[in-house]
């Protein structure tokens, strides 16, 4: 009678080949020197994979005075789930405002502090260093800046749409004239 770990090493074995020629008939068509065959509809898109000298930065006003925003995957304007990047400079700050859905982030670069409330009160906040990582619930209204030594640079991904609500209308820059 064979023991009991010499079987659970055979089960292994055989889990491992099997998922290793399911692997291959999805991304081999069976001819040597053949481009992989596409996986099947219902599994991931293609990859995405970018340089920090790959990302297009564009305006995002809605970031508070010279904020910029680049897309590294889906949508944030669609239903699903997309990544961003939003940079802020030295001292840049966001008034108070919320999501209507969960805002996962990562601070990539710099210094961040973030505050929840209706207003911004610095006393609050929390000073959070590059490679943190802060989950904000659904409607849960939020502040923050960048320390002002050097600019900030957070990622944020959730599920699309991606929307910005200020407490304060007045804060909103889509609700300000041209005039200075």
């Amino acid at each position: 009678m064979k023991s009991w770990s010499s079987r659970l090493l055979l089960i292994a074995a055989v889990a491992g080949v099997a998922g290793c020629a399911t692997w291959r008939q999805w991304t081999h068509t069976g001819e040597a020197g053949a481009a992989p065959a596409s996986p099947p509809a219902g599994t991931a898109p293609a990859h995405v994979m970018l340089a920090p000298g790959a990302l297009k930065w564009q305006p995002f006003p809605l970031g508070g005075p010279g904020a910029r925003l680049a897309v590294l995957s889906g949508d944030p304007e669609k239903s699903g789930p997309f990544v961003i990047r939003i940079r802020q400079p030295p001292g840049g700050k966001i008034a108070p405002h919320w999501h209507p859905a969960d805002e996962h982030v990562t601070v990539v670069k710099g210094t961040l502090f973030i505050g929840m409330g209706e207003k911004l009160h610095k006393r609050g906040a929390r000073e959070f260093a590059p490679g943190s990582y802060l989950l904000l619930p659904a409607k849960m209204p939020h502040f923050a800046w960048v320390a002002r030594k050097g600019e900030g640079i957070v990622q944020v991904h959730g599920m699309g749409p991606f929307q910005v609500v200020f407490v304060n209308p007045a804060d909103d820059p889509r609700n300000k004239t041209g005039k200075r």
